[in-house]
C-alpha cells in the first residue's frame, strides 16, 4: 500500500469524521465511512511499516540477476619445464 496511501487514507478519513457535520440518518453514514477509512490506513501504515524493516517491500519489484559462467573443458596445462 505504501506509506503515502495510508497518510491519504488517514486524513480522509479524519476530515469525513470530524470535518463534516450530518444532520440527516440516512443509510450513508459519512463519519462511519470516515472512522473505516481511518483504521484501514492505520492498518496499512503498520504493515508497510513492517514489511519494509523485514526488506520484503522490494519483492513487488524485486529482479532477478542470473548469472551464466562458460566452463572451459578441462584442458591439460603443459609447462616449460615438463617439456
Amino acid at each position: 500500500m505504501g506509506i503515502g496511501v495510508s497518510l491519504l487514507l488517514i486524513a480522509a478519513g479524519a476530515i469525513l469524521t470530524f470535518g463534516i457535520t450530518v444532520e440527516s440518518e440516512s443509510f450513508l453514514n459519512l463519519n462511519t465511512i470516515g472512522i473505516i477509512l481511518m483504521v484501514v490506513g492505520a492498518i496499512g501504515g503498520v504493515i508497510t511499516a513492517v514489511m519494509s524493516s523485514r526488506g520484503g517491500s522490494r519483492t513487488i519489484s524485486r529482479e532477478r540477476e542470473t548469472v551464466y559462467r562458460d566452463r572451459e573443458p578441462d584442458r591439460e596445462v603443459i609447462r616449460e619445464e615438463d617439456r
